[in-house]
């Protein structure tokens, strides 16, 4: 057994992991059929990646309403559900585990994908920012700001998601609370000027994030529920930070620690450089290990030593790697190797079809042999 700390087990309450390698969420873009339902690509994709000791899916959208993005694949109607449960049966037919992200984009979207209907948001602030349409990149729009029993609604938007991932057959579920998606903008007071419950103070910014904890974990046990945080994202995805940026993060981490027993607090260290900016923290795990008592996994950037080395030193319990797990779907394996990583294709991120998605190669028996010598 390898001695490296990435490919060691791991126990995550009742759930065993086979090593500490994560395959992050991504966004693929490969449901391009009227139901936005996953495929037998995406079966053949995720199948093939069932090495890691957790899958956590691309985003899936709580509802038509929280799409952003082309052909991606939601959970919220049947046809959703049936293709789901191919994944889910092909990833543990391999003793895999998988996770399912749910997401609303908020107003990082446009209105081609709402019939002309503006996306909704905390306010009517416009992102700046531009959406990927059907018929190419369009400017974003000032959103329609929610009304106080419309996000209500969306909170039982994601109950119902739940319930649908959970007839699905997924382990679990992560809420992407990042990246400056729904939740994001509800944290941030330059993208949340609201006056009711939902703004003002820190506490009121958080609420409706607690607020879909509290109705998913009616549907899944707390040990089965992740979340995903990017406290220093800036200039990005719309979002601008100030002073008040990371002591919310430090108010929601904290809570959650104290209050609630999560199967893991997924973080993400900066996605650019924010040394210049003394409001914002440099070194996310760093800061927030010390605050939260449960199972940190940490992503951005990492290799398998980087990843080993935050493991060995405390600063997280499991790493979450993206781009290095579409270009190497056995890469749980590749590290325990200590083997060549093979390159990914950014064109393909987003392309339809198997090119750039399933068409990545397994190490050769030949390399492995040649490994073990």
């Amino acid at each position: 057994m390898s001695k490296q700390p990435l490919i060691q087990r791991y126990t995550m309450h009742d759930l065993e992991l086979k090593n500490r390698v994560v395959m992050a969420p991504m966004t693929r873009s490969r449901a391009d059929n009227p139901e936005n339902a996953p495929t037998d690509l995406h079966v053949e994709y995720y199948k093939q990646r069932a090495g890691a000791g957790l899958i956590i899916s691309e985003g899936s959208q709580v509802s038509t309403q929280g799409v952003g993005y082309i052909n991606t694949a939601g959970i919220h109607n049947k046809a959703q559900v049936e293709g789901w449960k191919k994944v889910t049966d092909a990833v543990h037919a391999e003793g895999g585990k998988i996770f399912i992200q749910l997401w609303h984009v908020g107003r990082i979207s446009h209105p081609d994908f709402h019939g002309g209907n503006k996306p909704v948001a905390p306010s009517a602030i416009n992102p700046g920012e531009k959406a990927y349409t059907p018929e190419g990149f369009k400017e974003t729009v000032e959103p329609h700001a929610l009304e106080t029993q419309e996000v209500e609604a969306i909170v039982q938007d994601f109950k119902k998601a739940a319930e649908n991932a959970k007839e699905a057959g997924f382990d679990g579920v992560e809420i992407h609370s990042s990246n400056g998606y729904l939740f994001h903008q509800f944290f941030s007071r330059t993208s949340n000027h609201r006056t009711d419950k939902y703004g003002g103070s820190i506490e009121n910014r958080a609420r409706f994030l607690f607020e879909v904890l509290d109705e998913v974990k009616q549907v899944f046990p707390e040990g089965r529920i992740g979340i995903r945080l990017n406290p220093s994202l800036d200039g990005i995805f719309g979002m601008e930070t100030d002073e008040e940026t990371i002591p919310t993060f430090d108010y929601i981490v904290k809570k959650v620690s104290d209050e609630y027993d999560l199967a893991y607090l997924h973080l993400s260290e900066p996605f650019t450089d924010v040394s210049d900016k003394p409001h914002l923290v440099s070194e996310i795990a760093k800061h927030y290990r010390p605050m939260y008592k449960g199972t940190l996994m940490i992503n951005g950037g990492f290799d398998r030593e980087k990843g080993n080395r935050f493991i060995e030193e405390g600063l997280a319990d499991l790493v979450s790697y993206a781009k290095l797990y579409i270009s190497n779907p056995d890469l749980a394996k590749r590290f325990e190797l200590e083997a060549p990583l093979a390159e990914w294709d950014q064109d393909t991120f987003y392309t339809p079809g198997p090119d750039g998605y399933t068409d990545y190669p397994f190490l050769a028996e030949t390399e492995v042999n040649k490994t073990y010598q």
